[in-house]
């Protein structure tokens, strides 16, 4: 789910000119590993809830507390964190893109990405979801849609002075819950644009997972912070650390209040782990405040970590966050295609091969061990696909690489 190529701000000045008018951005260039490693860590993540997808046997929302066990909900709870990181990051990418191309070229870029991002949701990624052609449930608008929309918005921020995009990211993120008590059917015909904007659901063209409000705003925090990347790196990991514990503790403070920031509220549970999961539990469709503040905070400290250096660790991880749209799409067609080989063998016939998950028999599945031993098996595929791209994305300079 690349966005940009993410730089080191030392080595700027030793990038070679930009020769056409969309940047040609390739592997060749200096990159910064925490970035990149930071992204791989989340697509490792992702991976998990997508094969969680496929493969398990649970008949029910992994965040239920009716039904969900503590290995189950936060199977679910920890991929949360993926889609706000690499919206983040996207806007970090373009902050560090900004500091080395034209204003011009810049927005260029992220329109043209944008709306390349949103076709590749609406063709590969849709077809990779099901293998089949049917769109039985129409346009379905998931993560790749709302980072190319996201990106599109943001080519039309960067006119503004960064601060002024930051708070209006800020602002976005901090208060669009107060649109929560609007539904979509006041607006008659024009139902259908206000789940676009805030409120999933199915429209009449297909369903709309990732409404664009607030990750527009999460794309613009993200550049607005991305200023730190032209820091020392002595002054800058203080800095993302303060950034992920004011996160973290208006998460905690805001939360424990109860009150705005979230449509669901904690409650005391018959178990203490279900109160810590019901606090825990905050919104993702769309990400409210809580949501953000809750996910985007750890990041943030992730990332400081990540500066110091991780070992074998991030270098594994580093290899899938080089190549993340790449990385996405295949992993999700070889979980997809494992889960249905499976099926076939099992006496299912096509129907999980041809479908989307949602449409798969109650029949199938498996428990949390199977899930993680499908997960790690697809890993262990995807990562030397990833390492052949990106050796040839470092062999190259086309520009058109810079798109997958």
């Amino acid at each position: 789910m690349e966005t940009v190529q993410s730089y080191d701000s030392g080595a700027l000045a030793q990038a070679r000119p930009l020769e056409v008018g969309v940047p040609a951005l390739t592997a060749r260039q200096p990159r910064l590993a925490s970035i990149d490693q930071m992204r791989g860590l989340v697509i490792a993540l992702m991976a998990l809830d997508h094969v969680r997808d496929y493969f398990s046997n649970a008949a029910f929302d992994a965040t239920d507390l009716r039904h969900t066990t503590p290995a189950l909900f936060f199977t679910r709870w920890i991929t949360h964190y993926c889609a706000p990181t690499f919206i983040f990051l996207a806007g970090v990418s373009a902050r560090l893109l900004a500091q080395r191309v034209s204003r011009g070229q810049l927005q260029r870029f992220l329109l043209t990405r944008g709306v390349w991002l949103a076709v590749l949701e609406f063709t590969v990624v849709s077809f990779v979801w099901s293998f089949n052609f049917k769109y039985r449930m129409g346009l379905v608008m998931q993560v790749i849609w709302a980072i190319g929309m996201s990106m599109c918005a943001l080519a039309g921020l960067v006119a503004l002075p960064a601060g002024v995009v930051g708070a209006i990211g800020a602002l976005m993120i901090a208060g669009h819950n107060l649109l929560d008590g609007i539904a979509p059917t006041i607006f008659g015909s024009w139902a259908a644009l206000w789940n676009i904007v805030h409120v999933p659901g199915r429209t009449p063209f297909g369903a709309v997972l990732y409404p664009l409000v607030p990750w527009i705003g999460v794309i613009a925090l993200g550049y607005a912070c991305g200023a730190v990347y032209a820091w020392p790196p002595a002054r800058r990991r203080p800095a993302l650390l303060k950034l992920a514990g004011a996160a973290c503790a208006a998460f905690v403070i805001v939360r424990w209040l109860n009150g705005y920031g979230d449509p669901a509220h904690w409650s005391s549970q018959r178990q203490a782990w279900l109160t810590v999961a019901s606090f825990l539990n905050v919104t993702k469709y769309p990400p409210s405040l809580l949501y953000v503040l809750m996910t985007l905070g750890p990041a943030t400290g992730l990332l400081a970590l990540f500066e110091h250096g991780v070992g074998r660790f991030g270098s594994v991880v580093e290899t899938f966050g080089r190549v993340p749209l790449f990385a996405y799409v295949v992993h999700l067609a070889l979980a997809h295609l494992l889960a249905g080989l499976i099926g076939l063998a099992s006496g299912h016939g096509i129907t999980i091969l041809a479908n989307i998950f949602v449409f798969y028999p109650d029949a199938w599945g498996f428990g949390l061990g199977g899930v993680y031993a499908a997960w790690l098996f697809v890993l262990a595929l995807l990562y030397p696909l990833c390492v052949w791209f990106g050796a040839l994305k470092r062999r190259r300079s086309d520009w058109w690489l810079a798109y997958l």
